[in-house]
């Protein structure tokens, strides 16, 4: 007998992952992975390559960020705070990216890779700043709903 649960393991996670990218956040993840591969190519190509770092770092945490909330995971793992940890994430991607895009784009006179990649990082930058403010509109809401004391029933 041939064990058919092996082939229905794929499908769940094959239905996650669309449905999971037609959300907002599955959107800005899958455009902030995809923008960090983009600029890691063109840097590749540049003659300093030395500032793909900063989008193999943030490409990797994406895809973490990624799997994790497709796969529910931050709802088992609750002793992390996924919603803060991602805002950090978000946060710091953004001042790095629009950091090293200007010195690339003001210093790159003559390597054509370096300012296209500085562009796309200049870009990537204004979506890891949207994925900043969004997060932070998610964190304010969820304090609004939480009931604080007041002390005077006491």
């Amino acid at each position: 007998m041939a064990d058919t649960t092996a082939t229905n393991s794929g499908v769940p996670f094959v239905e996650k992952l669309k449905s999971y990218v037609k959300t907002q956040k599955g959107t800005i993840l899958a455009a902030e992975i995809l923008l960090s591969f983009i600029i890691i190519i063109c840097y590749a190509a540049s003659v300093y390559s030395g500032y793909s770092a900063v989008a193999i770092c943030e490409m990797i945490m994406a895809i973490i960020f990624f799997v994790v909330f497709m796969m529910e995971l931050d709802k088992q793992f609750a002793l992390v705070n996924w919603l803060w940890t991602d805002f950090f994430r978000a946060i710091i991607g953004a001042i790095l990216y629009v950091i090293t895009s200007l010195i690339c784009v003001i210093g790159g006179a003559g390597d054509g890779a370096r300012i296209a990649g500085g562009v796309f990082g200049l870009i990537a930058g204004l979506l890891f700043a949207y994925d900043t403010y969004t997060i932070y509109l998610r964190i304010k809401s969820s304090r609004q709903h939480t009931a604080a004391s007041t002390g005077e029933g006491v």
